[in-house]
């Protein structure tokens, strides 16, 4: 009986510590096809206190970077970037066209179905470094924000 509250205690604890710091919600990665060798991740980031975007690693890339797609002169470019503010109870979105999370140097394809595990790295205000894993599934090449049944109930 005290090892399964012990247990509950901890898992409850640990919850809402990671809860105090960042809240990751709806994570999915785009598809690839075979020889691809970079994919994006997208997903919601909300944090209680302000925090920072700064890294990521998975072992199904070889580099893990943060990119922000912008408007440059007209043209779309897509460029790597040293993090992403998170705003204070605000939700930033990663998407497609916007800010997100670039696999590079991808050692397998990404089927439509996989899980992909990835580790965000987050810097608080205190300079404190931050590590979340997350599991990701891979949505079809044509995924855009949300799959088409999302929002039935």
């Amino acid at each position: 009986m005290n090892l399964k509250h012990n247990l509950i205690a901890l898992i409850t604890s640990a919850a809402s510590l990671a809860g105090a710091q960042v809240t990751i919600s709806e994570p999915w990665v785009r598809a690839t096809v075979p020889q691809q060798k970079a994919t994006g991740a997208f997903m919601q980031l909300k944090a209680d206190q302000s925090m920072r975007l700064v890294a990521g690693k998975s072992p199904v890339a070889g580099v893990v970077e943060i990119h922000e797609m912008a408007m440059d002169n007209g043209v779309m470019k897509m460029r790597q970037i040293p993090g992403i503010e998170i705003p204070a109870g605000q939700t930033l979105a990663l998407k497609p066209g916007s800010y997100h999370v670039m696999l590079l140097d991808l050692k397998q394809q990404v089927k439509d179905g996989d899980t992909v595990p990835i580790t965000l790295e987050f810097v608080g205000l205190d300079n404190k470094k931050h590590t979340m894993e997350i599991k990701a599934p891979a949505r079809p090449l044509n995924a855009s924000v949300a799959p088409p049944d999302a929002h039935k109930h």
